[in-house]
């Protein structure tokens, strides 16, 4: 677990964990982006491992880790009043902590343009050209795990 603003993530354990979550991304994704709701929910929701921060009341941020073919971070969303306060690091921190205990050594995501520098900080590099996803400009990245010495 992580604490930070008074920010608790931990790996989402409950259909109350998983509400909030999605409830987080219909807000961001849905609402303010515009995705379309076919596109925003898939069936890699059902394996995937899913991270919440929260406040202690509700959900404010959530993440995901899949495993198909590639380990792969996605739907990552804070609300907007909790942005710019740590939230989103501790998610990926979260979620590759879960990937080192699962033996990934590599983890991949798509970045939306405008909050790549985002994951630059947090030690992702670009790895290909930039591409639009859901009408939205993304550029794929990964980093490399260190794992823990054994």
């Amino acid at each position: 677990m992580a604490e930070q603003h008074r920010i608790e993530v931990r790996v989402a354990s409950s259909g109350a964990d998983m509400e909030g979550a999605l409830a987080v991304r219909h807000e961001v994704f849905i609402v303010e982006q515009g995705v379309p709701p076919e596109l925003e929910r898939d069936d890699a929701d059902d394996s995937a491992v899913h991270v919440v921060a929260g406040d202690g009341t509700s959900v404010v941020g959530t993440a995901r880790l899949t495993r198909d073919g590639e380990a792969r971070i996605g739907r990552v969303a804070v609300l907007p009043e909790w942005r710019r306060r740590g939230v989103a690091g501790l998610l990926l921190a979260a979620l590759e902590s879960e990937a080192r205990r699962l033996g990934i050594e590599e983890l991949n995501l798509h970045s939306q343009t405008y909050v790549q520098a985002l994951y630059e900080r947090h030690g992702y590099a670009v790895t290909g050209p930039g591409f639009v996803e859901a009408g939205i400009d993304h550029v794929p990245m990964a980093k490399r795990l260190d794992q823990p010495a054994s």
